[in-house]
């Protein structure tokens, strides 16, 4: 198979269902992406922003305190090999921009990345 014929589909943007780990079966959207790898990694992966929980179904019901509660959104972070996932026909478009947001320098430190996921959160919702 000719590779430098065939297009690159795993671009930022880009939806993926992820296929192993955790977050198995989980979406998420590429945020950077690694083609040739990198000194530690020395393997093709991406950086991706995804939904850990989706929110819940609410019903007129239930109270106010309930209803918060079930329709927050858990992100997460991770740097993701290809083989782990598979992308999907949906691209991203302008009105979610996670490269503003998500950094691949802050991912080292647990401060940073934890005030990276709040923000990730707030796009989310």
């Amino acid at each position: 198979i000719n590779t430098a014929a065939m297009g690159k589909i795993m671009k930022p943007g880009r939806v993926v269902i992820m296929l192993a780990g955790r977050y198995a079966g989980k979406k998420a959207i590429i945020v950077r992406q690694r083609d040739e790898g990198k000194k530690d990694k020395k393997f093709a992966h991406a950086l991706v922003a995804g939904i850990e929980r989706y929110p819940l179904k609410v019903t007129r019901r239930m109270s106010d305190k309930k209803i918060q509660k079930r329709i927050k959104v858990k992100p997460f972070l991770k740097f993701v090999n290809y083989n782990h996932m598979i992308p999907t026909r949906y691209m991203i478009a302008g009105d979610i921009d996670l490269s503003q947001v998500v950094n691949e320098d802050k991912m080292a430190n647990k401060e940073t990345r934890k005030s990276m996921k709040k923000e990730v959160r707030n796009l989310f919702q």
